[in-house]
C-alpha cells in the first residue's frame, strides 16, 4: 500500500521586506496509513508551516506533497480545497468552536464544512459512539462557554473525526489544557487513532505527548532532524 502522504523536498520561503526567510527546507518523508506521526521541534522549528501545507492550507515554495499519491502542487485552488475538505480533519490549538451552537452543533457543522450535507445526513450513531467515547456524551446540549477547555477540546477533536476524513492534523491539541486534561485529550487521541484507523500527525513541543505516537520527527532551524519509532506505541 502506498504511503498516504509522501512529502519531496519541501521547502518555504517568506519575503520580510526585502529579506527571504526560509522556514522549512528541504522536507522529504512519508506516512503509511493508520500511523500515529508526532512532529516535535522548539518555535521556530518549521513545524508549523509544515503543518499547513500539509494540510493544504499554504503552498510550498519547492517541492512537492502528495495525498493519496495526488500532488497538491498540481491543484488549483479549488481542487485543493475540495480534497482538504474530502481528506483532513482539522484540531488546532484555540478549539475554534463556534459559541452560538451547542457542542452537538459544533460537530455537526463539520458536515457542512466538507460539502457533506448536500449528499448525506449526520451520522447520529457515530456522533454518539464518537461523544461517549471521548467523554462529553451528556455534554452535547452546552455551549463552548459552559464546557471545560478539557472538554472543549475533547468536542475539536469529534468535529475531526466525525466525517471520517483519512488523515487528522493536530496542532498542539493540548496547548491550552492543564495536565489530566491534557493525558485525557492525548489517550482518546490515540485510542481514536487505532479504532478509526486514521492517520494522525500531531505537531507537539512537548516531548511527553510526541511519545503517544508510532513515530517522531524531530525539527530544527526548518529542517528535519531526527526520526525515532516508538515500538512500543506502534503495537498499541
Amino acid at each position: 500500500m502506498p504511503p498516504i502522504i509522501r512529502a519531496s523536498h519541501l521547502g518555504k520561503t517568506y519575503k520580510t521586506g526585502k529579506v527571504l526567510v526560509p522556514a522549512l527546507k528541504d522536507a522529504t518523508f512519508s506516512v503509511e496509513p493508520g500511523e500515529f506521526v508526532s512532529i516535535v521541534g522548539p518555535s521556530g522549528s518549521g513545524k508549523s508551516t509544515l503543518f499547513y501545507i500539509l494540510g493544504g492550507l499554504t503552498r510550498a515554495t519547492t517541492g512537492h506533497i502528495f495525498i493519496d499519491e495526488v500532488d497538491f502542487a498540481a491543484l488549483n485552488d479549488h481542487q485543493r480545497t475540495e480534497m482538504r475538505k474530502l481528506k483532513i480533519g482539522f484540531i488546532f490549538q484555540k478549539f475554534n468552536l463556534l459559541p452560538t451552537l451547542s457542542a452537538r452543533g459544533n460537530i455537526e457543522i463539520a458536515y457542512e464544512i466538507s460539502g457533506r450535507n448536500k449528499t448525506e445526513k449526520v451520522d447520529r450513531k457515530r456522533l454518539n459512539d464518537l461523544a461517549e467515547l471521548l467523554g462529553i456524551g451528556d455534554r452535547l446540549d452546552h455551549r463552548p462557554s459552559e464546557l471545560s477547555g478539557g472538554e472543549q477540546q475533547r468536542v475539536a477533536i469529534a468535529r475531526a473525526l466525525i466525517t471520517r476524513p483519512a488523515i487528522v492534523l493536530a496542532d498542539e491539541p493540548t496547548g491550552n489544557l492543564d495536565t489530566a486534561n491534557s493525558t485525557a485529550v492525548l489517550e482518546m487521541l490515540r485510542r481514536s487513532n487505532q479504532e478509526f484507523k486514521q492517520t494522525v500527525l500531531m505537531i507537539t513541543h512537548n516531548p511527553e505527548a510526541a511519545q503517544l505516537g508510532d513515530r517522531i520527527l524531530s525539527m530544527r532551524d526548518g529542517e528535519i532532524t531526527g526520526e525515532q519509532r516508538l515500538t512500543a506505541a506502534a503495537t498499541g
